[in-house]
């Protein structure tokens, strides 16, 4: 079973992505910022990362730049999901070495469809 961290500080929102993610056969883990996703790679490094840009603490982009340093930080694969829509924006998270990029809201097809596109589905 593949494992996913879910890291975003809106619990509504890490609710309804472990519901649409265990439907598609992954084990979750769930984090309220990019400190405590650190803490959570640490000790057990995900498959997939579903991650918010802004959070408190530790935003989506530093918890990013942390993570690719990390060792075994280049597996994940990361899925952006923000509110952020402007292009600096998706170039900026793109280039830290995210490897997708999804809107909110999202639901179960557009989130199934941008893991498959990195080959999580």
């Amino acid at each position: 079973m593949k494992y996913c961290l879910v890291v975003d500080d809106s619990s509504v929102i890490r609710k309804v992505a472990r519901r649409i993610l265990e439907g598609l056969d992954f084990e979750i883990a769930e984090a309220e910022d990019g400190k405590q996703a650190i803490a959570s790679c640490t000790s057990r490094m995900p498959d997939a990362i579903l991650l918010d840009w802004n959070m408190p603490n530790m935003d989506g982009y530093e918890f990013l730049t942390h993570l690719r340093k990390m060792n075994g930080g280049d597996r994940p694969k990361v899925v952006f999901c923000t509110t952020e829509n402007d292009v600096g924006h998706i170039a900026k998270a793109m280039g830290s070495g995210a490897d997708e990029y999804v809107m909110k809201p999202f639901d179960k097809e557009i989130l199934s469809s941008k893991l498959g596109e990195v080959g999580l589905v």
